[in-house]
C-alpha cells in the first residue's frame, strides 16, 4: 500500500473554500495528511514538532489572539509562522486573513483560503472526507452490493456467478456498488468502506450479454457510490465431499487491511436461489449485530449446552 494524496482543488470544491492568497494552481498542490492542526503553542514561536503536511486551521480564538498582538509582534508572528511553510492555512467563519498573513503566505508561497463554516463543524468534516480519501486501500475482484442495509462483498472464482446473483438482488431492490474490481479503504479501525473505480462505476459485466449499463437500465436508485463492508459472502461450486456450515456455528472471519470481517461460504448449485439465500445472510447479520443470535436460540430451547459457542461469538465480537 502507497501513499495517498488528495488535490487541494477537490477540498475547495467539495467544501466551497475561498483561495485568499494561492502560490500555484490548488491542482497541483497535494494533501497526504488525514490530522488537521490549530495552532495555539505555535502563536508563540514553539514550533517543535511542527508538521507542515497537516492543513492549519485558524478559528476565531486564534484570529483574536493574533489580531490583539502589537503590529510588529503580529508580522514576526505571521512570518515565523508561514517560514514553516505548511501545505495550506485555513481561516473559519468568514474571518478576512489579517494583512501580515497574506503577506506572509505571498512570501513563502503558502495556500491561504477562507471559509464560513464554524470551526468545529469543519474541522469534523474536513477530517472525515480526509480520512476516506486518504484510507489505506486494496482492490479486490469481486462484487459489492447493498442489500437490506448492509454491504455485502460478493468474492469467489471467475464464472461462479457473482455478477449474475448481483443483477438478481437489483431487480429485488437492493443496489450495485461495484462489479468486477472492488476498491476498499479503511476509513477506520473497525470500518471499511467499498467503491467503485470510476471508470468502471455503475457499469455490469454478465457473460453472453455483455456490459450493461445498471443506472440506465434499472435507474438510479439501483446504484450508489460507496457502502460499509459488513459481510463478505465467497461463492464456490457444490463440493458433495466438503462439510458446510449448516447451524452458523463457524463465526469464520476474513482479514481486510487488518479488519476482521464475518464471512460465510455459499456453495453454488443448479436450483439454489443465491439471491433469497443472500437476502438472508444480510438480515441475519445485521441481527447478530444487534445481539439476536438464532443459533444460541435454538441451542437453548434444544436443551444444548452453549457455554462454550457464547464464550466464542464473544471473543469474536
Amino acid at each position: 500500500m502507497g501513499r495517498y494524496t488528495v488535490k487541494l482543488s477537490k477540498l475547495i470544491n467539495e467544501f466551497g473554500l475561498v483561495p485568499v492568497a494561492m502560490p500555484e494552481e490548488p491542482e497541483n498542490i497535494l494533501i497526504s495528511s488525514c490530522e488537521v492542526n490549530r495552532p495555539g503553542l505555535q502563536m508563540i514561536g514553539f514550533f517543535d514538532y511542527f508538521d507542515e503536511t497537516r492543513i492549519q486551521i485558524i478559528g476565531l480564538v486564534e484570529h483574536t489572539y493574533f489580531k490583539n498582538m502589537p503590529p510588529e509582534q503580529r508580522a514576526k508572528g505571521a512570518d515565523d509562522y508561514m517560514a514553516k511553510k505548511p501545505v495550506a492555512v485555513i481561516f473559519t467563519r468568514d474571518m478576512d486573513p489579517m494583512v501580515e498573513f497574506v503577506e506572509a503566505a505571498k512570501k513563502y508561497g503558502v495556500a491561504l483560503l477562507k471559509t464560513a463554516e464554524q470551526t468545529s463543524q469543519f474541522m469534523a468534516a474536513l477530517i472525515a472526507m480526509l480520512n476516506v480519501e486518504l484510507a489505506p486501500r486494496i482492490t479486490r475482484h469481486g462484487v459489492l452490493v447493498e442489500v437490506s442495509g448492509e454491504g455485502i462483498l460478493l468474492l469467489g472464482d471467475s464464472g461462479v456467478g457473482k455478477s449474475e446473483t448481483a443483477v438478481e438482488l437489483i431487480k429485488r431492490g437492493h443496489r450495485l456498488i461495484a462489479d468486477d474490481a472492488v476498491e476498499i479503504r479503511r476509513v477506520s479501525n473497525k470500518t471499511l468502506v467499498g467503491s467503485s473505480p470510476e471508470n468502471i462505476r455503475h457499469f455490469i459485466e454478465l457473460r453472453g450479454i455483455g456490459v450493461v449499463n445498471v443506472r440506465r437500465l434499472f435507474g438510479m436508485g439501483a446504484v450508489k457510490a460507496t457502502e460499509k463492508i459488513d459481510l463478505v459472502i465467497e461463492m464456490e461450486p457444490w463440493d458433495a465431499e466438503k462439510v458446510y456450515d449448516r447451524l452458523g456455528m463457524g463465526n469464520e472471519t476474513i482479514d481486510i487491511l487488518g479488519i476482521e470481517i464475518p464471512c460465510l461460504t455459499i456453495p453454488i448449485k443448479p436450483g439454489r436461489n443465491l439471491a433469497i439465500i443472500i437476502e438472508t445472510a444480510a438480515m441475519n447479520n445485521r441481527d447478530k449485530k444487534f445481539g439476536y443470535n438464532p443459533t444460541l436460540e435454538l441451542m437453548k430451547q434444544l436443551g444444548m449446552d452453549t457455554e462454550d459457542f457464547e464464550e466464542s461469538t464473544k471473543k469474536k465480537d
